[in-house]
This record gives C-alpha cells, structure tokens and sequence, in this order.
C-alpha cells in the first residue's frame, strides 16, 4: 500500500470524522457524534485499510469480507462488512465500488467509496465531486 493511499484514507476518514462531528454541533445534530466512525482510533482506521485492500484484490463483485476491530486496543466493538459492489475497466484502468457497513454500539453508517489503479498499480481512493 502506497504512502499516497494512506495519506488520502486518512484525510478521508478524518474528514468524515471531523465533518461530521462540526456539522453535528452547528445544526444540532448531535445523534452524528456516534456514529461508527466516531469512536475508530488509528489502529482501527489502519486495520480495516487492510481488510479493504485484501478485498479489493481478491473478492469478485458481490463477495463481501468481514471485518472487526478485535486486537486494535479500542474498548468500543466496531465491525464491518466490506462489499465488493462493482467493478469497471478502462483499458489499464481498473475501478471498484465498494460498500462498507460500520456498526458500533447499536449504531450502523454505510459509506460508498470508490478506488482504482492502474494496471498492477496500488488502488488509489477516489476522491468524489
């Protein structure tokens, strides 16, 4: 996994994190502070980065992985389903969609992200417009 994708996961997730948690006080949106991904530390985020990029390279569309943070040192349970969704080629480009269901304490996010590469490149987060 490249520095590149760990760095863009990160400010990805952190974003997420950081968004929702300021958008959640300014509109009174409080129930958005616990969600999932509220209570992931970095070793989680660096785990389930793991459980994806084994996903993304050998799941086929409609294969789903499992993942848990048992092991991260986090006293919050959180778990996931990685779900390969679609995939697109384009020459030496590859794409695939993937559904990600986070559950933590009664509490469940879906996110969509979607990640590419080229030839036998590493997979690359896609930044969404």
């Amino acid at each position: 996994m490249s520095i590149r994708t760990r760095a863009l996961f990160h400010l990805t997730v952190g974003g997420l994190l950081l968004g929702g948690a300021i958008g959640a006080q300014a509109a009174n949106l409080g129930f958005l502070n616990d969600t999932p991904i509220s209570y992931m530390k970095q070793r989680d985020v660096d785990s389930i980065k793991d459980t994806v990029f084994a996903a993304l390279n050998d799941k086929q569309d409609g294969e789903s992985a499992s993942w848990v943070n048992e092991g991260t040192g986090n006293s919050v349970k959180i778990d996931a389903t990685i779900t390969m969704a679609s995939t697109a080629k384009d020459g030496e480009r590859t794409c695939r969609d993937v559904g990600v269901v986070l559950n933590a304490k009664g509490q469940s996010v879906s996110l969509r992200p979607q990640f590419c590469k080229q030839g036998s490149g590493d997979w690359q987060l896609q930044k969404k417009h």
